[in-house]
């Protein structure tokens, strides 16, 4: 019967034995709107026709003539969240307010329904998008007018940092353009990355056996046909000498972490590994003390979340 349960990730989302997905949280959507908010206004334009993805569009009231272009993967463990949801367009509002740059929130088809690497697909099919208007004759007048390819940074945070790693990874390999001569990216902002394995990477990560298993749980449910768990290089990024990031394509990262957050360690991890690496950019990890998981969008207006916003900000700004 359709009302008999699966599987209970409460208060996230459950799975029915008919297939049936009942996301709990993430659902709740709100309209962009051209009537500025913060001095921000939004649109949503379709980068897929075909699989019905949109953007959502973020742009400054009285934009200059050439900002730099954040694009942003929403995090939700690759299964909730959407870009069009309260929290995310709450944060990317105030993230171009803060940096005065022209943003978009990339939308892609989640799990289970559409298990990973469609969600990474999805998202080097937005990028590529983003890059045909590279010259100033794309589909989009906002990115055509504003957006300067010259300053180009990918974030995202959880899942959407994970996502932001291997696209910049990618870019590195295959052009996004046959105008760019290298991979077209800036930097990249990895807010409280979505990186695992399956021993802890150091004494200071959780060794809490039933919080391992609920994290490794979450992973397989995006990805049911991975035989590998969370030792998939898609994931085990940090702690695994088989995966290579030397190639990163960008010239500078920031990876935020939060104290009490169980995947704080892997993102120390991935700062220190890029800095081993023999990577020739720069890497800076900012830590909020006190913190849990993604805490800035559960509550934005708190001290750490603005604080984390300005350095968010001032890394697009080229502060650092």
């Amino acid at each position: 019967m359709d009302s008999e349960i699966a599987v209970d990730c409460s208060p996230l989302l459950k799975i029915y034995k008919s297939g049936r997905i009942e996301r709990l949280m993430g659902e709740t959507t709100v309209p962009a709107s051209l009537t500025p908010e913060n001095g921000v206004v939004s649109k949503d334009v379709v980068y897929s026709p075909d699989n019905n993805l949109s953007v959502r569009m973020y742009l400054p009231e009285k934009a200059a003539e050439k900002l730099p272009l954040l694009v942003y993967f929403h995090g939700g463990g690759f299964i909730i969240e959407t870009p069009f949801s309260p929290t995310y367009h709450t944060f990317l509002t105030a993230a171009v307010s803060a940096s005065d740059c022209v943003a978009l929130s990339v939308d892609y088809r989640r799990a289970p329904e559409h298990p990973i690497p469609i969600s990474f697909d999805d998202s080097w099919t937005c990028l590529k998008w983003v890059f045909t208007h590279i010259t100033g004759s794309g589909s989009e007048s906002w990115l055509n007018k504003h957006a300067d390819f010259s300053k180009v940074f990918l974030a995202g945070d959880s899942a959407g940092a994970t996502i932001a790693h291997h696209m910049t990874m990618r870019a590195a390999k295959e052009k996004l353009s046959p105008e760019l001569s290298d991979s077209g990216i800036s930097g990249i902002i990895l807010v409280h990355p979505y990186f695992w394995s399956k021993t802890p990477i150091d004494d200071k990560e959780t060794k809490d056996e039933t919080l391992r298993s609920k994290i490794e749980a979450f992973w397989m449910m995006a990805t049911p046909n991975n035989k590998d768990g969370v030792d998939n290089p898609l994931i085990n990024v940090v702690q695994s000498e088989s995966v290579d990031i030397s190639g990163l394509g960008c010239g500078k990262v920031l990876v935020m972490v939060a104290e009490k957050d169980a995947l704080a360690r892997q993102g120390w991890g991935y700062a220190a590994k890029l800095e081993k690496s023999g990577w020739k950019g720069k890497v800076e990890l900012v830590e909020s003390e006190g913190e849990d998981h993604v805490f800035h969008l559960m509550r934005p207006d708190c001290e750490k979340a603005l604080e984390a916003m300005k350095i968010f900000a001032g890394f697009l700004k080229g502060e650092m």
